[in-house]
């Protein structure tokens, strides 16, 4: 072969090679391997929240992501025996807080739970719709015949310490709507669909000027204790991310939230 056309096989050779390559690599505007970890979607951290920290846990949530931009907070509230009972029959749960110990207990029970720690304190406080156009001044209105009461229901934690509350009192209210969550009680007030109602002081700060409060002096004689516990099987696919959650909620900026949001200290 003569040196010209062993010049010409080789540059063949390498523009064959170089094309092959081209053919190999990205094109313009295509994304890198969804694997990668810059591109990653955030992992789903999801919180079971007692209805009456609802709007805590979300500015808690956002706190929580900004520390975490790899994680994304999805926060369930509702009545906690409802979400123990929905977390015991599987629903996919990371962290559960809950506005009193019994629906705690059941989580642990079933294995479901680490250890819990409280995270915040609250008591009650009589609302009425603003302007109380029913003229309620204390605890004792609520056996009043012609006034329209709403109260939780007994089964959640809000329910049950008003029945502490009243017998504590001597009072037997005849309520008109029994409710499954305090925040279901505190809407009846707000649409002045009653005239009275239980709920917990942090509800009353929350409505603002849409309601007013009537403190009761024997409150402090029921205090709902908070607990707060990481699943033993998190759902998230960060391993650590409930435990660290449970950690923002009772370290210094998560107890700053709470502590604005009218709640005690554990």
């Amino acid at each position: 072969m003569t040196r010209t056309h062993a010049r010409a096989a080789w540059l063949a050779a390498v523009l064959t090679a170089a094309l092959a390559l081209a053919g190999c690599a990205a094109e313009p505007g295509s994304r890198p391997d969804a694997s990668s970890p810059t591109d990653a979607a955030p992992a789903t951290l999801t919180v079971f929240a007692a209805a009456s920290v609802a709007e805590a846990f979300e500015e808690i949530a956002d706190g929580f992501e900004a520390r975490h931009p790899h994680l994304e907070v999805v926060v369930n509230s509702g009545g906690s025996g409802a979400l123990a009972q929905q977390i015991v029959a599987g629903a996919p749960a990371d962290v559960f807080a809950s506005a009193a110990q019994p629906p705690m207990q059941q989580v642990v029970d079933a294995g479901l739970a680490e250890a819990p720690t409280d995270f915040a304190t609250n008591t009650l406080e009589l609302v009425v719709p603003a302007g109380n156009p029913a003229g309620v001044s204390g605890l004792d209105d609520l056996d009043r015949p012609e006034l329209r009461v709403a109260l939780c229901d007994a089964s959640v934690p809000c329910g049950a310490a008003s029945v502490e509350l009243l017998e504590r009192a001597g009072l037997t209210a005849v309520p008109d709507t029994l409710e499954s969550d305090v925040k279901a009680v505190l809407t009846k007030v707000i649409l002045d669909e009653v005239d009275a109602a239980l709920v917990y002081r942090t509800d009353v700060i929350a409505a603002g000027a849409a309601v007013e409060g009537i403190e009761v002096p024997t409150a402090a004689s029921v205090v709902n204790h908070y607990p707060i516990a990481a699943m033993s099987d998190a759902a998230s696919s960060d391993a650590g991310a409930a435990a660290a959650f449970v950690a923002f909620v009772t370290g210094t900026e998560g107890r700053a939230v709470l502590e604005a949001a009218g709640f005690g200290a554990p």
